[in-house]
């Protein structure tokens, strides 16, 4: 009778990388949700309007690898407190473009200075190469093959 290969939860890439973001999360939220009231995503969200600026929501979810949905309920407290506006898309009126406000600028320019001490902690704590080598091989495994809708 032929020995099974067996896998084992320790040994799951799901679960090891869903462990460190959620850890990584927690340390990040500690510094922005207290100095500038946001939590981790929120600040991903400004920042990459900020960066990038107005996009549509399918756009923006696509660039931060989020379903649409889940962006949907992390906008909302964004555009409820001033910082975000969701418009009609001039080119397309079916369509809805994410807007940095003003005070979704300062928002962020208050949390990129703590986002920006937690980065500092981070790499002070785990190593300065690591951390850049983490980033490389994370972004790798994103680029790497099909897409969840793509693997079905």
């Amino acid at each position: 009778m032929a020995k099974q290969n067996r896998v084992y939860p320790a040994e799951c890439n799901c679960l090891a990388v869903r462990q460190a973001a959620r850890y990584i999360t927690q340390f990040y939220d500690q510094y922005l949700v207290t100095a500038a009231g946001l939590r981790t995503t929120q600040y991903g969200i400004l920042a990459k309007l900020k960066r990038q600026g107005p996009m549509s929501i399918n756009t923006l979810a696509a660039q931060l690898v989020m379903d649409r949905t889940t962006l949907g309920r992390n906008v909302r407290p964004l555009e409820r407190d001033g910082l975000i506006v969701i418009e009609a898309d001039p080119a397309d009126r079916r369509s809805r473009v994410l807007r940095l406000t003003r005070a979704g600028e300062t928002r962020f320019e208050r949390g990129h200075k703590v986002w920006a001490e937690a980065q500092k902690q981070f790499e002070s704590a785990y190593g300065g190469k690591q951390a850049s080598e983490l980033r490389r091989r994370l972004r790798a495994v994103v680029a790497s093959g099909p897409g969840p809708s793509e693997s079905q």
